[in-house]
């Protein structure tokens, strides 16, 4: 199954160069590709609610990069290097300053640059903050592809990369398991649940990519220090020209309350004579608890 979309949608945050409909983009023009990433605590570490605030303690716990994004990662790098045409990777991330030594992974696996947007205004964002705060930093970057990771670690919502495809007035083209450009369009295919269906969309768009798509590189030594060296750029809040607020006074959803699960009870031993008795009793302990 094919879809294609025609030419960008109206109205778009994204301030990229003027193009007509049906602008094909020449081969021998480099792309800017864009990665967004999130510093996420380290996904073995035990998580918890600070009843007070009711955010995630971060604190005492390993940041690290959230491995979803990693493959996004990996699928610029190796997008970059197919090309081979002068194209570049910056990674953006929305984090404290503190973690600029964990985005600096990002630049050791091989991208050019970054971009941290940093505020204390941005505590306590929602997903809607979020999307609000980081599409309109994306938007300053001029990109002509954004690649994303399906979801993070801490959260698992999946929503943020259709949000920013809809804040930045871009085809979103979700769940892709490859993709490839060619004559100004980039072109996915796209996870279903039954296989996949292939996707098209002019450029500039956004594509968030599954595990199935690459397995992520590790950091070499000489990428490592090389890192060390390429510019990570700042940016605060009073830089992106919001109009709305972001943080805890702009969110438009709150964590209210909290409660500890039950005490999971022991489990229940039958025998029986057969297996057809065996499972009368499996299928009337299903419709007792309306499992079926």
């Amino acid at each position: 199954m094919e879809a294609l979309w025609g030419s960008p949608p109206k109205g778009r945050l994204f301030p990229t160069r003027r193009r007509e409909p049906g602008f094909v983009r020449p081969e021998v023009c480099a792309l800017k590709i864009l990665v967004t990433v999130k510093l996420v605590p380290d996904t073995n570490a035990d998580k918890r609610i600070d009843p007070a605030t009711k955010r995630l303690v971060r604190t005492g716990v390993e940041t690290v990069l959230n491995p979803f994004d990693e493959y996004a990662i990996e699928a610029a790098l190796q997008l970059k290097e197919k090309l081979a045409d002068g194209s570049t990777v910056t990674v953006i991330s929305m984090t404290p300053a503190s973690g600029k030594e964990i985005v600096r992974k990002a630049l050791a696996m091989g991208a050019d640059d970054a971009v941290m947007l940093s505020d204390d205004a941005l505590a306590g964002s929602d997903l809607w903050g979020t999307a609000v705060a980081l599409s309109a930093a994306i938007a300053k970057q001029q990109a002509d592809l954004v690649i994303t990771g399906t979801q993070s670690t801490d959260a698992s919502t999946g929503d943020l990369p259709g949000m920013l495809a809809e804040k930045l007035g871009l085809p979103g083209l979700t769940n892709a398991r490859s993709l490839e450009i060619a004559d100004g369009r980039v072109r996915v295919q796209r996870e279903t649940e039954t296989g996949y269906m292939t996707i098209s969309a002019p450029l500039p768009a956004l594509v968030s990519v599954t595990k199935s798509a690459n397995e992520p590189r590790y950091p070499s030594l000489k990428g490592i220090m090389g890192a060390k060296k390429k510019e990570i750029v700042q940016l605060a809040v009073a830089d992106l020209g919001l109009t709305v607020a972001v943080g805890t006074d702009g969110a438009k959803a709150k964590l209210v309350d909290l409660a500890t699960p039950p005490v999971r009870g022991k489990g229940k031993v039958v025998t029986v004579s057969d297996g057809a008795e065996g499972a009368k009793v499996i299928v009337d302990f299903l419709k007792e608890r309306k499992f079926l």
